[in-house]
């Protein structure tokens, strides 16, 4: 971009970004786009949860290493049969509103949430729909609640501490109006709605009322104390203005890409902050499109990339190629899982041949938002099928309509970036499960869902490694999509700010955070 273009754009936003002397308690952050709504688990995407996640919290939540920890219950207990979970909460927490949380408000938010009007994004996975279905849920004091499962779920309390699902929010009911509308989150949490000035920013203010963990940040747990009066969430989705504002101070941190990472760290009044993520960086395939139902079209395409050659060029050399579901940064990352895809274009070429391929059109849609690599990943890829002779073309779309043809499953292709999961069993669910029933689900073969199903039952380490690794085997070899290769937490500080560490949920957390005068 030109330089005077970029100036003249970061000199239009310094009422955004909320720059002065009167601005020294604000923490303000870049985001690549607006969210898309601020209640927990509905129409959302890893924008909206970064936010929301500052606002309201729930009975459980991932800590830092993504084990799953008590945040407003004080313990959970579990009966020996494996289908009665019992939270007891914690005293002494209030919302926002300065009422006090009971259990009431849990199985208020419970109710709303499993209600089908309320478009929930995981209601599938309680109602019975998915792999766990949660047959009743009692209060019976204010202190108490009482989960029952149809079934036992080794999953159920990571699924409760899901980011996509609001970490399960409990929330007052000063959050709806009288008609049951959502109006705003009024939640527990360290940090509350000050406005939202939809395309511009979303602000939050301190919560002076916050009862915190005791102890040091942890994941979504521990330590929670709003140290910054305001945390001011600014949407510019230009990269160049991004840079420029941290250069010139004007931005206080931004998630940056690899690409950007030599230049801030040769800046003078910046610092970085960085850590393995577990996003995956992917090209999906619709395997029910009449071109991609054969496995062979696939298997062409794959062999038809190279994956290494991608990988640098789209994350300036940083990136490392993985073309499994598991994250490089799990523990359940091993021998198995390095095992990917091989670049060869003449067993592309083959297979093409196999599968009778004629010269049809190949659609891969991607979206110029910052931040993620989804336009250089379709391009760099379109070029290599071109170069066996595939017809791939690429479609740019805003990042809402690529994200409502993905839910819908309406598409060929897609250069597209999953969000972080904590556990590999919930990576791998993110994209594996029946269409009729969830159409953005990718891979729907039966004898994978059944397998997936039994690692989210099964609880010993060494008996879920067995089947992760004979999941990534047979994934590979019917590739309903691939898995091109994580991402980094990659976050660029002014020297002033305090406290904050990337993480592998590669979302920010501003509590705990400060900014020197």
């Amino acid at each position: 971009m030109n330089r005077f273009l970029v100036n003249a754009l970061t000199l239009s936003m310094m009422t955004v970004l909320g720059c002065g002397a009167a601005q020294a308690q604000t923490l303000r952050l870049a985001m690549n786009s607006d969210i898309r709504s601020l209640d927990p688990g509905v129409n959302r995407d890893d924008r909206s949860d970064a936010v929301v996640l500052h606002m309201v919290e729930g009975l459980v939540a991932y800590g830092e290493k993504g084990e799953v920890k008590p945040l407003l219950a004080q313990k959970v207990d579990v009966s020996a049969d494996g289908l009665t979970y019992t939270f007891t909460l914690r005293e002494g927490v209030k919302f926002h509103n300065g009422e006090p949380l009971t259990a009431a408000d849990v199985l208020w938010s419970w109710n709303r949430d499993m209600d089908p009007k309320t478009q929930w994004r995981c209601l599938p996975e309680f109602d019975g729909s998915g792999l766990t279905k949660v047959t009743k849920v009692s209060a019976p004091d204010p202190h108490t609640v009482v989960m029952e499962l149809e079934k036992p779920s080794g999953m159920f309390l990571a699924t409760l501490a899901r980011t996509d699902c609001g970490g399960t929010a409990v929330l007052n009911k000063a959050s709806v109006n009288a008609q049951g509308e959502f109006v705003s989150p009024v939640g527990t949490g360290p940090y509350q709605l000050g406005e939202w000035k939809r395309g511009q920013y979303v602000t939050l203010t301190k919560f002076a009322g916050y009862q915190p963990l005791s102890g040091p940040r942890d994941g979504y747990t521990g330590g929670k104390n709003a140290l910054a009066d305001e945390v001011r969430f600014v949407i510019i989705p230009d990269q160049a203005t991004v840079k420029a504002a941290l250069f010139s101070g004007d931005l206080d941190m931004a998630e940056v890409t690899e690409t950007d990472l030599p230049e801030i760290k040769a800046h003078d009044k910046l610092k970085v902050s960085t850590a393995p993520s577990a996003t995956m960086n992917v090209l999906m395939f619709q395997t029910r499109d009449p071109l991609l139902k054969d496995k062979r079209m696939r298997q062409a395409i794959a062999a038809a990339i190279d994956v290494k050659q991608l990988v640098a060029t789209t994350s300036n050399g940083f990136g490392v190629p993985n073309n499994s579901i598991i994250s490089v940064a799990s523990n359940y990352y091993g021998p198995s899982e390095q095992k990917g895809f091989t670049y060869d274009p003449q067993k592309a070429a083959t297979l093409l041949q196999e599968a009778g391929y004629r010269g049809q059109p190949l659609t891969i849609i991607a979206n110029r938002r910052s931040m993620v690599p989804s336009y250089d990943l379709a391009i760099i890829t379109q070029a290599m099928l071109q170069a066996v002779g595939i017809n791939a073309q690429v479609e740019v779309m805003e990042w809402g309509t690529q994200l409502e043809r993905y839910q819908s499953g309406r598409y060929q292709s897609m250069s597209f970036t999953y969000s972080a999961r904590f556990d590999p069993a919930l990576s791998f669910e993110q994209a594996t499960g029946n269409k009729d029933k969830e159409s953005r689900k990718v891979w729907e073969d039966p004898v994978a869902i059944e397998m997936l199903g039994q690692a989210l039952k099964e609880g010993d380490v060494a008996k879920r490694q067995s089947i992760f690794d004979q999941l990534h085997e047979r994934f590979i070899d019917q590739v309903p999509m691939i898995v091109m290769y994580n991402g980094l937490d990659i976050v660029a500080l002014n020297e002033k700010v305090e406290g904050y560490d990337a993480w592998i949920g590669q979302k920010p957390r501003l509590w705990g955070v400060s900014v020197k005068p």
